[in-house]
């Protein structure tokens, strides 16, 4: 008998060794990856940067779902005011009310979280500021900051007694959150180049890995667009992906409007081509145009960055109410594929607009 027992104890601690060194590797992998939480905190700072708010909503309740408390919520789109301005912070806060009422009426019971503390009783915030900031650079910070601080010392001083003294005091979210809330930003609005290298930087000193910020880059990449996920792919070193996909879909669109609908299809055109621009980041251009001497024959240049985006578009809400509403206007449509002469020029052509 004790020889059966014998190689079941060995089998035990073999398979006990192997769970931990399984769980140290599961570790390892996610450490260097978003969770759900983290991947749903970079959206909703990246929508309300842009004053994405039909995004936004949507963003808020999976946010929600993924296990980010009320207030985690709530703090982030008020640091946000210190990057993307109050009017876009407070349009965030209303449709984050809005969305929390809705979930509230629905008997979805979100869990609030730590309580926000309004007031920081600190006397001397200045010094506060400067210590966080410390903290976050890992670099002594002069008194004033060189630079902008002694041109502008207001600005300094609001710099660190009001966001990192009064804002970054809640503890509500964690100085790694905090960071990613701000790279995910600065990441998504363009001009900003030298903050988000900064606060990339003060993200990896808090603990965002390289990879984190890659997978950043990818949810970038996917909503907003492919130029503004290269500005972090250059900061952290990653080849940078060409904009232009050589499976992009050019075409122009022929139209003949029935005489007695061409204002009210104009009219119509323009918010769908509008709307497309605007909520799609695979549609590049969607450009109505129309003749002068024959109003009714309508010219619209179409550019998809590939026929997934072309497909997607086919497939949203707003293209299938411009295609049933416009239906009995149209007297005749050909659509007319195109390529492109020069590729690489395109970027600069329309720069210049």
């Amino acid at each position: 008998m004790s020889k059966n027992k014998f190689p079941q104890w060995i089998l035990l601690v073999a398979l006990s060794i192997s769970s931990i060194i399984m769980n140290a590797q599961e570790k390892a992998t996610t450490a260097n990856e978003l969770n759900a939480a983290q991947q749903n905190l970079v959206l909703i700072s990246a929508f309300t940067s842009l004053g994405k708010t039909e995004q936004l909503k949507s963003q808020l309740n999976k946010g929600l779902d993924s296990g980010l408390s009320i207030n985690e919520i709530k703090e982030a789109l008020v640091q946000l005011y210190a990057y993307c301005g109050f009017p876009r912070s407070l349009n965030a806060l209303n449709v984050y009310k809005t969305v929390l009422d809705e979930r509230k009426l629905k008997g979805i019971v979100d869990n609030t979280g730590k309580e926000i503390v309004i007031e920081n009783p600190t006397e001397d915030k200045y010094e506060q500021g400067r210590k966080v900031l410390e903290t976050l650079t890992g670099v002594h910070q002069q008194k004033p900051a060189p630079g902008f601080g002694e041109f502008a010392p207001r600005t300094d001083a609001f710099l660190k007694e009001h966001l990192f003294a009064d804002i970054f005091s809640s503890d509500v979210l964690t100085y790694q959150q905090r960071e990613l809330v701000t790279i995910s930003a600065l990441a998504s609005m363009s001009g900003v180049e030298p903050q988000l290298q900064a606060h990339i930087q003060m993200g990896k000193n808090t603990g965002i890995t390289e990879g984190q910020l890659a997978e950043v880059a990818a949810l970038i990449e996917k909503n907003i667009s492919q130029s503004q996920a290269n500005t972090i792919r250059k900061i952290i070193g990653q080849t940078i992906k060409s904009e232009i996909d050589p499976g992009m879909l050019i075409r122009i669109a022929e139209i003949e409007i029935i005489p007695e609908f061409a204002d009210q299809y104009k009219t119509i055109v323009q918010e769908a081509a509008s709307t497309s621009v605007k909520n799609e980041s695979g549609v590049i251009a969607i450009f109505p145009m129309w003749q002068r001497e024959n109003p009714n024959q309508v010219r619209i240049i179409e550019i998809y960055a590939n026929n997934t985006a072309y497909q997607n578009h086919l497939q949203s809400a707003h293209f299938k109410q411009y295609k049933t509403s416009t239906l009995k206007m149209i007297k005749s449509l050909r659509l007319v594929d195109m390529s492109v002469l020069h590729i690489e020029t395109m970027k600069d052509i329309f720069n210049k607009l």
